[in-house]
């Protein structure tokens, strides 16, 4: 869903360094915005491309150029130079260079989530503990309340949400339209944002339900896939009002850690195979 927000490129998401240049990334919810800094001597071919291996850009470009000059020659031989003031587009298939002694600084608003990343990169897997959440019966809450009172109040969930997130550095995903997708490189931290999810939004006459399972996703332009995923959503379904349910596999990684967890058994999960153990968190660690 859309919201009011903003961001600075002086706290950038993520920074990409180049030999010559360098990359600063905004994440706004799904879309990534760049701020490109291209230093002289900067070339596509010589630079990035040993990277991306491939034999030209394959990204597109819409941009607005800051400073600096930047002479772009496509695939089919077709020449153009860009300066500051220009918005511009640029097609899949081109080589680019610096032109003079300025760095060239261009805003784009296309190609930035994937650009100078390599085939590695664009579909990374790693070992994650996965986070989902939902706002139990919200669309009876909608309802209720009206399209006003409701976005108010799922932006305020929203709001907090994301503190709890840093608070305990969880990766913001993507949004569900009243829930988040985050990812946790500890379980300990995920349960813990969980159970200060669960506290903040009290307040706000509404509860949430909590679904944490560890495993291995596909971190792939921004965002992730795997069984894993689909576990933890599955796991966040089987939760009430007010609980944060954790698959075995996460509560094997917590052992020893304090928490306090009571089995719920052995659940079949919509389309995974098997039973798979899920635990209620009763109590976190301080």
């Amino acid at each position: 869903m859309p919201r009011l927000q903003r961001k600075r490129f002086e706290r950038p998401d993520e920074v990409r360094e180049f030999a010559t240049g360098r990359m600063l990334i905004v994440q706004l919810d799904e879309t990534a915005i760049g701020l490109g800094v291209l230093d002289p001597g900067w070339r596509w071919s010589k630079d990035v491309a040993p990277i991306a291996g491939t034999r030209s850009c394959q990204t597109r470009h819409l941009g607005y150029a800051l400073g600096g000059r930047l002479h772009v020659l496509m695939d089919d031989g077709t020449e153009m130079e860009f300066e500051a003031g220009d918005v511009h587009e640029i097609p899949p298939g081109h080589d680019a260079w610096v032109v003079g002694d300025e760095a060239y600084r261009s805003i784009d608003f296309t190609g930035s989530r994937a650009y100078g990343l390599s085939p590695e990169a664009l579909g990374d897997r790693s070992v994650e503990t996965i986070v989902f959440t939902d706002i139990v019966e919200s669309t009876a809450m909608l309802a209720r309340l009206g399209d006003s009172a409701w976005r108010r109040i799922l932006l305020e969930h929203n709001d907090r949400l994301r503190y709890e997130l840093a608070r305990f550095r969880g990766r913001e995903i993507v949004t569900t339209g009243d829930g988040f997708l985050a990812l946790f490189d500890g379980a300990a931290r995920a349960v813990r944002c969980a159970a200060g999810m669960q506290s903040v939004v009290q307040d706000l006459g509404i509860s949430i339900r909590v679904g944490i399972h560890t495993g291995e996703v596909e971190l792939a332009a921004g965002n992730v896939r795997g069984i894993a995923v689909h576990a933890a959503a599955r796991i966040m379904a089987l939760a009430g009002p007010g609980e944060v349910l954790v698959s075995g596999t996460t509560h094997d990684l917590l052992d020893g850690s304090g928490f306090a967890f009571k089995s719920r058994g052995a659940r079949n999960l919509k389309g995974l195979p098997g039973g798979r153990r899920v635990f209620l968190v009763e109590s976190s660690a301080s």
